[in-house]
């Protein structure tokens, strides 16, 4: 991951997702977990970036 990637990541983590993943259920998840608190999204932002065999969009 780049160093971008990782402050989008902790920072705004639906945009990480939506870069990585396209707009759709990852990031609708991304934002209800970050709506509810910023750390479950962190969580989820980080893990949807770091899973090996995903191809960016």
């Amino acid at each position: 991951m780049s160093l971008t990637m990782i402050l989008l990541t902790i920072f705004l983590p639906p945009v990480a997702v939506a870069l990585r993943q396209g707009i759709g259920w990852q990031f609708l998840l991304n934002v209800v977990l970050t709506i509810i608190g910023w750390l479950p999204g962190v969580i989820h932002a980080l893990w949807v970036n770091t899973r090996s065999g995903e191809t960016l969009v």
